[in-house]
């Protein structure tokens, strides 16, 4: 299989392009941003590779590219690009999934480090040059739930693991093969109350679907214990974010590490900006200097792949959504 006709989308010149260059030289390579232009290439395109675009734009190349035979996301998360004709069609959708794993792994350790050692007072004690020791936690001695153990829900248990935690960890599909070493107790998705419950940091790393909307809700928020913290590295409807809110506010919880909202830019009068048991990051504990260029190498491997014949990896299950 030789000179394939790949439609990227993607402003031109971008750094991470750069990675393109390892693909065989006789394939065809159209990128752009303009929807125009992109409707012009659309009916010649083998494969596209969507680097920007969502829902309507996307429909509207993919409608266009009636030899289409693959599409891939360098994105990890696909909700906004399952429009009805793609999840309907033979065509593969791959993702990313598995590229960002070591940074938000990084991240929730990070945040269970951040409320354990209480690093928001330290700063403010140092800002008023006032002495004031106190008490820390040592999360070695605490257990970790993960509400969605993918690749980003293993890395943070990883590390939680190596740290002397105790992992316990619901996903909505068996892992197939040999028993995870990592978790010390896992449980079934309709079991996650329970398992929340023993958690003293809860990590939701759950992909957003139908079925993972409100995932961690009012009920499992209640049962959650007062010395909790949360933290969100999946999408922010996993969460009933009003019911978060109130238990944060409330202080039935101790704190949360928010990555991801309900709506992004997280609007400036939200509550949540003046909560001092948040910590809040701007959707970016994924965003690596070199995070394009990992995601397109990784869709230059599944090229390869796809030349050869060979099975490509990271499948979206479109029905599913992840």
């Amino acid at each position: 299989m030789s000179g394939l006709n790949l439609l990227v989308i993607a402003k031109p010149g971008a750094r991470h392009l750069s990675v393109l260059d390892k693909l065989p030289a006789e394939t065809v390579r159209t990128i752009s941003l303009d929807e125009k232009e992109l409707l012009l290439a659309a009916p010649d395109a083998d494969i596209i590779l969507n680097t920007n675009a969502r829902g309507e734009h996307l429909r509207a190349v993919f409608l266009a590219a009636t030899k289409i035979r693959w599409v891939h996301s360098l994105s990890a998360g696909v909700e906004k690009q399952l429009f009805p004709e793609l999840v309907d069609s033979p065509v593969p959708l791959t993702n990313a999934r598995g590229v960002y794993r070591e940074s938000l792994g990084e991240f929730v350790i990070g945040a269970a480090l951040f409320f354990a050692k209480d690093f928001r007072r330290m700063l403010k004690s140092q800002e008023q040059a006032r002495w004031d020791p106190f008490t820390v936690d040592e999360i070695s001695r605490q257990t970790m739930g993960v509400v969605g153990y993918g690749e980003i829900g293993k890395a943070a248990a990883q590390r939680g693991k190596a740290l002397g935690m105790r992992i316990l960890a619901t996903r909505r599909r068996q892992a197939q093969g040999e028993p995870d070493s990592i978790v010390d107790q896992a449980f079934a998705l309709e079991q996650r109350g329970d398992m929340i419950a023993e958690s003293d940091v809860v990590v939701v790393a759950a992909p957003l679907t139908p079925e993972t909307r409100d995932l961690v809700g009012v009920h499992e928020i209640a049962r959650m214990k007062s010395t909790a913290i949360v933290i969100n590295v999946g999408r922010g409807p996993v969460i009933n974010e009003p019911a978060l809110l109130e238990a944060l506010q409330e202080r039935r919880i101790r704190g949360a590490a928010l990555d991801v909202f309900d709506i992004e830019p997280l609007p400036e009068g939200h509550p949540f900006w003046r909560l001092d048991n948040v910590l809040l990051s701007p959707h970016c504990a994924d965003n690596t200097s070199d995070w394009l260029e990992q995601a397109t190498e990784f869709f230059v491997g599944n090229f390869h792949r796809f030349v050869s014949g060979e099975p490509l990896l990271n499948v979206v299950d479109k029905k599913a959504g992840y």
